[in-house]
């Protein structure tokens, strides 16, 4: 019987972008424009941790910036 391990259960920032298919610094710019509040609190991202729900969110957001820049270029 083979047996597979649950999802993480949290994410730092590099592991969170890797997860999302995209670069540190793009996920710092999704982070610092959609759930960030104030530049101040870029200083703790290092310090952050993400959950599965937040990449969800995070990778909705991300496709949908991927969408306009596409729709941008045309």
């Amino acid at each position: 019987m083979r047996t597979t391990r649950p999802p993480k259960g949290y994410y730092n920032e590099t592991e969170a972008a890797r997860a999302l298919g995209v670069t540190l610094d793009e996920f710092r710019g999704l982070v610092r424009d959609h759930l960030l509040e104030d530049d101040e609190q870029m200083a703790n991202l290092p310090r952050m941790y993400f959950q599965a729900s937040d990449l969800v969110v995070l990778r909705m957001l991300a496709s949908r910036h991927l969408r306009d820049a596409c729709t941008a270029a045309r």
